[in-house]
């Protein structure tokens, strides 16, 4: 009798075999972490870094752009480069280029070269999907939901704690220490799974689709550089315009160029059969519904007094507020993945919905005190774990094995789109209608629960359209 071994690695008993998923689950958790916290570090200290810097405030706003807009473009490339060549190998790579740009930040006061290491750090963004989709590989099976469902709640985990953090740095030391605390957590992650985790057995291989690349980055780039930006060139600049324009000429060339190339880098065929269109499109909805669990978390508390809803708080009471709620969607992100093997990953999708429609109506009444905000809060966070925790699973359900990494990428991508949208339509609203308090101006209380309405919104209708989603079955 034999005993059932994961793929990659050596035989052994259960028990040796449970103990070593465990270590490459921790860290491929631990690079999916550090991703995640370095997309959210720099929050907290933006406002500061202008005089730091010695630089304009438009300056220091491309150290999130560059790190956005590469990020968009690498994620969905590096997801099927990994199918032809080796999630693993694209993993480290992805996590090299978050050490790489980590360093570089952190020993500059350069906004150039900072924002150069900020943009080499987007690369990294690529590091979520490619972890979820080499787990579901190298796993043993009955561990592969659970294992997945870590990773991709550290999406939300990394957001949640990474605000604390620099809450807690910017008070006692230079914004500088945010990156060496990167650098070496993603140094600790690449050399575990240098010598733990075994590389995926299926690589497709082939040549890489140049022209789809180059298409979908410069649509990309078209798409998300004026949403990105709306709040400082305004709706009404003709840049906006044109960009917007631009990308949808470029998604159209993008499509027939897809459907021309023997192999192409977009599997249009597969990312139109109807159970990842609407996974992708309740992806989009998600990440929408999720981007206020920052700007309006944060900034509220942080808000004064006198602007009727604000507690005056300092940077790193403002992050650790977020606290319980990035524990929450780590915790529920196990709870999900029973849910998962019960009722299926739509229904966990739907209830995490739900949850998270349920956090933002209640921000939305309860405002006096500041328990209640956390309290707010830490219930989108448990629908944050649980919807993340279920989307691999249906993108995973629907997908062959040879595209998984590259469906995920994408996936990934429609999330980040969504949050990219509601930063440009929140950050109108916001904008919009404002309370002047002495020589500045905050957002008013209307204008915060009008944008908590519009997530809850997406939040109901992202749990409607999972309804309309198939039982998931295995993928050929």
């Amino acid at each position: 009798m034999t005993t059932a071994t994961t793929p990659g690695t050596s035989p052994g008993t259960p028990a040796t075999t449970s103990r070593r998923a465990t270590v490459e689950l921790l860290f491929i958790g631990l690079g999916a972490l550090v991703v995640a916290l370095s997309q959210s570090l720099l929050i907290p200290v933006l406002s500061t870094l202008p005089a730091d810097l010695d630089t304009s405030a438009g300056n220091v706003t491309w150290l999130l752009t560059s790190t956005l807009l590469v990020a968009a473009v690498s994620v969905p490339i590096m997801g099927r480069l990994g199918d032809m060549f080796g999630k693993r190998l694209m993993l480290l790579v992805a996590l090299g280029a978050l050490l790489v740009g980590s360093l570089l930040a952190a020993v500059t006061d350069h906004v150039g070269l900072l924002v150069l290491g900020r943009a080499i750090q987007g690369m990294a963004a690529a590091a979520i999907p490619l972890g979820i989709s080499l787990l579901a590989t190298v796993m043993p099976r009955e561990r592969v939901a659970s294992s997945t469902a870590l990773v991709s709640a550290m999406l939300g985990v990394g957001g949640a704690l990474g605000l604390p953090l620099a809450g807690f740095v910017a008070e006692h030391a230079s914004f500088h220490a945010l990156f060496w605390i990167t650098s070496g957590a993603s140094l600790v992650a690449i050399v575990g799974i240098l010598l733990v985790v075994p590389e995926a057995p299926e690589r497709s291989g082939g040549r890489v689709d140049l022209v789809g690349a180059g298409l979908l980055a410069a649509t990309l780039v078209a798409l998300l550089l004026p949403l990105s930006q709306s709040a400082t060139w305004g709706w009404d600049d003709p840049r906006v315009a044109v960009l917007l324009a631009a990308s949808a000429v470029l998604l159209v060339l993008l499509g027939w160029s897809q459907t021309r190339i023997h192999d192409p880098l977009i599997d249009l065929t597969a990312l139109r059969s109807r159970p990842i269109v609407l996974t992708n499109l309740a992806s989009i909805l998600f990440g929408f519904a999720l981007f206020a669990s920052f700007i309006g978390t944060a900034s509220y508390v942080e808000a004064p007094e006198a602007s009727g809803y604000g507690f005056g708080a300092s940077l790193l009471t403002g992050g650790l507020v977020l606290l319980p709620s990035g524990i929450a969607m780590l915790l529920f992100s196990g709870v999900a993945a029973m849910l998962i093997k019960r009722r299926g990953a739509g229904s966990t999708l739907a209830l995490g919905a739900a949850v998270v429609a349920a956090g933002w109506l209640m921000r939305i009444v309860v405002t006096d005190h500041l328990w209640q905000v956390v309290v707010g809060t830490t219930i989108v966070g448990i629908g944050t774990g649980i919807g993340y925790a279920a989307i691999p699973s249906l993108i995973n359900a629907f997908t062959p094995a040879g595209e998984i990494a590259a469906a995920n990428g994408l996936n990934t991508l429609f999330r980040s789109l969504g949050s990219s949208l509601a930063s440009a339509f929140g950050g109108a609203i916001l904008a919009a209608d404002s309370v002047i308090l002495g020589s500045f101006a905050v957002p008013s209380l209307s204008a915060y629960r009008e944008l908590f309405a519009l997530c809850a919104g997406a939040a109901v209708l992202t749990a409607l359209i999972v309804t309309m989603i198939p039982k998931a079955v295995p993928a050929d």
